[in-house]
């Protein structure tokens, strides 16, 4: 018997929340729905989702709250879906430690791609299987520091490839530019924005087929990046 994902949807507009429910559903999803964060929280902690799809305007607390508290003791992903499109808004969330953002109204398909992604990175993460990502013609050796293209090895440094890697490890999430700092150089140098595109720049020109027009790692104008693997 197939085991169904299942999906906790925390969001005060009931309409949104049926749509979802039979949305999800009929995609073999199983569902749950909280319309406020108390009993989102609630959910999550006694039934443990696959993927938690949260709306950011909540009756009793904000959505970016939630996610905080979340994050304290689960790395379930977590995908906000909010009429909010604000890059301060998208940015607070991210931080938070949500994994994607979607804006009010969305296209299905996107969500539902959304949440594959998301959850294949949370399997990923659970097996520790990441050691070896692929996109395209490029393939990146996270355990053994080599990234090659059509066989060819490619050289990085030492930074470019401890931010590459960090790219590739979380592929499909959008990582803000503040996390990237923090995690590649240091929290200090968290606001240092020209920094990090410097070496993006870098690495888009001996990996990308074209720089100007990059697959690989894209940019979230205003938040970060998000690289795209075969996976």
């Amino acid at each position: 018997m197939t085991i169904q994902p299942h999906i906790l949807v925390i969001d005060d507009e009931p309409q949104i929340l049926r749509a979802m429910r039979t949305i999800l559903t009929a995609r073999q999803f199983r569902v749950s729905t909280a319309a406020n964060g108390e009993e989102g929280l609630a959910l999550a902690a006694t039934q443990q989702p696959d993927v938690i799809i949260l709306d950011l305007s909540l009756p009793d607390m904000d959505g970016v709250e939630v996610c905080r508290q979340l994050r304290q003791w689960t790395q379930t992903p977590v995908i906000v879906l909010s009429v909010r499109d604000s890059e301060h808004d998208k940015v607070q969330a991210l931080d938070a430690g949500a994994d994607d953002y979607l804006t009010k109204p969305f296209g299905i398909d996107e969500l539902l791609a959304r949440v594959r992604v998301a959850m294949r990175h949370a399997a990923q993460t659970q097996t520790k299987k990441t050691t070896l990502v692929r996109a395209g013609k490029l393939e990146i050796d996270l355990a053994n520091f080599v990234v090659k293209r059509d066989g060819e090895e490619i050289k990085l440094t030492a930074t470019e490839f401890k931010l590459l890697a960090y790219l590739a490890a979380n592929a499909g999430r959008v990582l803000t530019h503040r996390s990237i700092l923090s995690h590649v150089w240091d929290p200090a140098d968290a606001d240092h924005v020209e920094y990090l595109r410097v070496f993006v720049r870098q690495i888009r020109k001996k990996l990308e087929k074209d720089p100007n027009e990059p697959q690989i790692i894209l940019s979230e104008p205003g938040i970060g990046y998000r690289f795209i693997s075969d996976e």
